[in-house]
Parts: C-alpha cells; sequence; structure tokens
C-alpha cells in the first residue's frame, strides 16, 4: 500500500472512531452521567469537524474508494447527533410524559427522512433545512433547563425546519462569513465541552457562550437569505 493510500485510509479510520465515541456516551447515557455522555458526543463532534477537511485534503475518494467516507459519516452522525441526544432527551425527563414522547418521534423520525434527502446540500455547500444538529439542541437543553413549553416550541420549530427551504450554514465548507462562522462553531464546542465538564453548572459563564454561538449558528444561514451576496 502506498503512503498516499494510507493516508486516505487514515482518515476513514479517524472517522469510524466516532462509533467508539458514540458507544461511550451511550454507555454514560445508560447509566444516567449526562455530562459525561455530552462530553463524548462533544469529542465525537471535533472528530466530525476535522474528518471533512482531512478527507478532501487526501483525497479519499479517489486514494481510498473501497470506502464509502459519506455513508460511514451519516451512520456516525445519526448515533451522535440523533439518536443518543434523542434518548437522553427522553430518559433523563427533562421532558416530562408526553412531551418526552413527542420529542422522540419528532427527532428520531424526521432526521432519518432528512438523512436520506438527496437534496440536503445546496450549491455553497451549506445544508437546506435545519441539518438534524440535535447533539447541539439537546446539549443546549440541558444547560439551561427552559421551560417545558419552550422546550417544546424549539424542537418542534426545528423539526419543522428541517423540510423548509431554508438555509443553515456548514461552518467549515460555507465560504461565505466563514471568518466568522468558523471561529464561532470552535467556540460553541469549546462552551459546549466546558458546560458538561461542570455538570451544566447554573453559574457557570459557559451557558451564555453557548446562547449566544447558538443563535449565530442556527440564523446565520437564513441571514444570508435576507441579504444574498451582490454579484
Amino acid at each position: 500500500m502506498t503512503t498516499v493510500a494510507l493516508r486516505a485510509l487514515s482518515v476513514h479510520f479517524l472517522t469510524a472512531t466516532g462509533a467508539v465515541f458514540a458507544m461511550l456516551a451511550m454507555l454514560e447515557a445508560v447509566k444516567e452521567d449526562w455530562p459525561m455522555m455530552f462530553v463524548w458526543l462533544v469529542v465525537a463532534f471535533v472528530v466530525d469537524g476535522i474528518d471533512g477537511p482531512l478527507a478532501r485534503k487526501y483525497e479519499v475518494k479517489v486514494h481510498a474508494a473501497q470506502f464509502d467516507g459519506v455513508l460511514l459519516d451519516l451512520i456516525i452522525d445519526y448515533l451522535t447527533y440523533v439518536f443518543i441526544p434523542a434518548f437522553a432527551l427522553f430518559y433523563s425527563g427533562l421532558l416530562p410524559g408526553w412531551t418526552g414522547w413527542f420529542a422522540l418521534l419528532i427527532i428520531t423520525f424526521a432526521s432519518v427522512i432528512y438523512f436520506a434527502d438527496t437534496r440536503m446540500k445546496t450549491a455553497d455547500n451549506s445544508f437546506q433545512g435545519f441539518p438534524g444538529c440535535w447533539n447541539m439542541v439537546v446539549l443546549v437543553l440541558f444547560a439551561l433547563e427552559p421551560p417545558t413549553g419552550l422546550s417544546m416550541l424549539i424542537i418542534a420549530a426545528l423539526g419543522i425546519a428541517m423540510f423548509l427551504p431554508l438555509k443553515f450554514i456548514h461552518p467549515v465548507r460555507t465560504e461565505r462569513w466563514r471568518t466568522v462562522s468558523l471561529p464561532m462553531a470552535l467556540a460553541w464546542t469549546f462552551f459546549a465541552g466546558w458546560a458538561a465538564w461542570v455538570e451544566f453548572d447554573p453559574q457557570s459563564w459557559a451557558h451564555w457562550g453557548l446562547v449566544v454561538t447558538s443563535i449565530y449558528l442556527v440564523f446565520a444561514g437564513v441571514g444570508q437569505q435576507l441579504f444574498p451576496k451582490k454579484a
């Protein structure tokens, strides 16, 4: 095997570690250790953020084509972005009674449909509709513990937004505003890891960082639609 091929294959192996982090997160979820569960999900989130640029740099579609990197990424994303966060939201009792069932069904069903939609990417490498980043949403809900009604409204709105012609940026691949978007995404990751590490202490300043960065990441794409780039 050539050095080029080995490098490309190692990127697939890096992506595959997300499945291990997903299992570690699930084991913590079963023990109801929610902060540690989110620590592992944040680690998986970091891996997901760096494997794409590496895959393009080392041309995995050319030099390691025997593995489908897109499929591998989608499988792990569904585990870490959707399945485990939905389980945590339901099993933790953060949304009691029927509200928990409502959130569980909306998140899991809508997301699997969205992930299979071939129209999910736009021409500028953004996402068409909310891209199912429920790991981010649920972590913020755990950190802030908003009223049940507000949590339900957020989940319902984002579930509907998955299938609306609304743009959501990819912090790395969407070139427009990337000088702001990428630092915002890195800051969100830092605040998320810190909030989980201090067990979502309500006095932690990380919560404010989560709010600010989350608002930007959710609405930046819509902002680009409202103020299109001049030709």
